[in-house]
C-alpha cells in the first residue's frame, strides 16, 4: 500500500528527530552535562518509527535501556525528554528517571527499562488489561537481541500465546548484546524462528528499510486488534554508537562503524527511495531537518538553564497506593 504524502513526511520527521536528538545527546554527554549513562538509538530509527506509526496514544509500548527512539516515535514531548535526561525538575519523570527510565504514561510509553528483558512482561500485562477490559488496544514490547534470550522474555511469549493476547514482540537485533555478537549468544541462530517455537507468527525484516518494517508491523498490529493474538518481528538493524556513550567498542573496528553509516543508514535509504520515486522532494526533507535541528537546539538550551528537582522530591514517587 502506498503511504500518503503526510504519512511519509511524518515518518521522516520522526526519524530525523531521533537522529538529531541522539547525536546531540552524545555531544552533551561528552561535555559532562548529562548525569548517568546514555544508550543511543541512532541507526535504528526505522524500527521505532515504522512500528509506532500504527499506534495511537491509547496503545502501549514497553522499551529497553536504549529507549529515546521509542519515546519519540510514540509521541513523547522532545523538550521534556531532554529536560529529563539532564535531570531537571520539569522533565517527563520529574528529573528522577533519567535516560534509562524515561516514561510517559499519557502517551502509552510504559518506560525505558534498565532491566534487560524487562519490557515483554510489562507489555503482556498491558495487553491482558486491554483484552480484559475490551479496549481494542494493543501493546508492543521492544527488546534487543540480548534481551531476547532472557527468561522473562520466554515466559512472556508463552503467556501471550496461552491467553491469546493483543501484543507484538519486536526484537531489535542490532548485532551485539553489549559487546557479544548475536550469532554467539543466540543459541538457535535465529531469533524469529525461536519465537515462532512458542506458537505465534514470527517474521524477520530488514531494519534498514523503513517500508519493510512498517508493512510487517502493520500486519502484526492489525492481527492483534482483530483478536487473533500475538506476533513477533525480528528487525535486523544496527547501532551507530557503542553499547553506551563512552563504550570503546573494542569488539568492532572504526572502519566497520564508518561502513555501517555509509551502507546501512535507514534515513539515507528512506530519502533515496522517496525522492527517486518522486514521492517527496529533497527540499521537503531538508526543510524538516532544519526545523528539527532548531527544536533540538531549543531543547538543549532549556535543559541547561532549567533547575533540578528540589531536595524534598527525593521522598516522592517512591510508593504508590492502589
Amino acid at each position: 500500500m502506498q503511504l500518503s504524502r503526510d504519512t511519509l513526511l511524518k515518518a521522516y520527521r520522526q526519524m530525523s528527530t531521533i537522529r538529531h536528538f541522539e547525536e546531540r545527546v552524545q555531544e552533551e554527554f561528552a561535555k559532562g552535562g548529562i548525569p548517568g549513562f546514555v544508550h543511543l538509538y541512532a541507526g535504528e530509527e526505522a524500527s521505532a518509527v515504522g512500528t509506532c506509526l500504527h499506534l495511537s496514544p491509547q496503545d502501549y509500548i514497553a522499551s529497553t535501556h536504549r529507549g529515546h527512539g521509542h519515546s519519540i516515535a510514540k509521541g513523547c514531548d522532545v523538550e521534556r525528554m531532554m529536560l529529563e535526561i539532564f535531570g531537571r525538575k520539569e522533565g517527563l519523570c520529574g528529573g528522577k528517571g533519567g535516560s534509562m527510565h524515561i516514561a510517559d504514561l499519557g502517551q502509552g510509553m510504559l518506560g525505558a527499562n534498565g532491566i534487560v528483558g524487562g519490557a515483554p512482561p510489562l507489555a503482556v500485562g498491558a495487553a491482558l488489561s486491554a483484552k480484559t477490559l475490551g479496549k481494542g488496544t494493543v501493546a508492543v514490547a521492544f527488546t534487543g537481541d540480548g534481551g531476547s534470550s532472557q527468561g522473562t522474555t520466554f515466559e512472556a511469549l508463552n503467556l501471550a500465546v496461552v491467553l491469546r493476547l493483543p501484543v507484538i514482540f519486536v526484537f531489535e537485533n542490532n548485532e551485539y548484546g553489549e559487546s557479544t555478537g548475536w550469532r554467539y549468544h543466540v543459541g538457535s541462530g535465529d531469533i524469529a524462528a525461536r519465537a515462532a517455537g512458542f506458537g505465534l507468527p514470527a517474521v524477520k525484516v530488514n531494519g534498514d528499510d523503513f517500508f519493510a518494517v512498517h508493512e510487517a508491523a502493520g500486519e502484526a498490529i492489525a492481527r492483534a486488534r482483530e483478536g487473533k493474538g500475538p506476533s513477533a518481528i525480528e528487525i535486523e538493524t544496527v547501532r551507530f554508537f557503542g553499547h553506551h556513550s563512552g563504550d570503546a567498542q573494542r569488539y568492532r573496528s572504526r572502519e566497520a562503524v564508518v561502513k555501517l553509516r555509509g551502507e546501512r543508514d535507514c534515513i539515507k535509504n528512506f530519502r533515496t527511495r522517496v525522492t527517486e520515486a518522486s514521492l517527496l522532494e529533497k527540499s521537503d526533507l531538508d526543510g524538516i531537518d532544519d526545523e528539527v535541528a532548531s527544536l533540538i537546539d531549543r531543547a538543549v538550551a532549556q535543559a541547561r538553564a532549567a533547575p533540578p528537582p528540589e531536595d524534598g522530591a527525593l521522598l516522592t514517587d517512591v510508593y504508590v497506593s492502589y
